[in-house]
Parts: C-alpha cells; sequence; structure tokens
C-alpha cells in the first residue's frame, strides 16, 4: 500500500488527473495494481513518466519496462506488481480500461 500511496502522490505533485487505482489482483495475474492516471498532453504524460521514473528509482523501486512515452498519448510503467497508466484525457476515454476492468476493486490510498 505504500507504493501506492507514493505513486499517487508523486503523480498529483505533477498534476496527473483523475487518478484512479485498482486492484486486479483476483482478475488476472499481470500485476496486483493497476494506477490510471490522466494527463492533459503527450509532453505532460511524458513529463509524469519520466518523474516516476526518476522518483522511484532513487527510492529503489525497480521499474521492469516503461512504453509508450516517445508518442505519449498512452504511457505504461511496469513494476511488476503495479502498472502505471498514463493517458490523455481522449486515449483512456477510447481505451477504456476502467470499463473494461470494471469487476476490479477501486482502491482509496
Amino acid at each position: 500500500m505504500e507504493k501506492l500511496k507514493l505513486i499517487k502522490k508523486l503523480l498529483e505533485d505533477k498534476k496527473a488527473e483523475d487518478i484512479v487505482i485498482l486492484d486486479v489482483s483476483r482478475l488476472t495475474n499481470l500485476a496486483d495494481y493497476f494506477v490510471i492516471a490522466s494527463a492533459n498532453s503527450p509532453t505532460h504524460a511524458r513529463a509524469l513518466a519520466d518523474y516516476l521514473e526518476e522518483e522511484l528509482t532513487k527510492r529503489g523501486i525497480d521499474i521492469d519496462h516503461l512504453e509508450g512515452k516517445d508518442y505519449g498519448h498512452w504511457v505504461l510503467i511496469d513494476l511488476i506488481d503495479t502498472i502505471v497508466h498514463i493517458f490523455t484525457p481522449e486515449t483512456r476515454e477510447y481505451y477504456g480500461l476502467e470499463w473494461i476492468w470494471a469487476d476490479a476493486e477501486r482502491v482509496e490510498v
């Protein structure tokens, strides 16, 4: 739970919006949690990803891989047990992860 609190705080520090945390542990073996956040532009999404990468690494949290930063409409940061999705609003709506994973429990931290 501490990692989720940290991720949420770091995203909030850089003005990410509409942050949602889903517990997907009983639905998939991909990860235990999805953190979904909106950035107001591809540039903002890249800046959020850079900031998260830097701050998590400083704290000894390993990033398995990062995808989509060049394009910036959907950046995925895989932390093994947690996957962070940073979307532009239009891309978030289009892919509808919250709808796809509607059976997942929302987590408040």
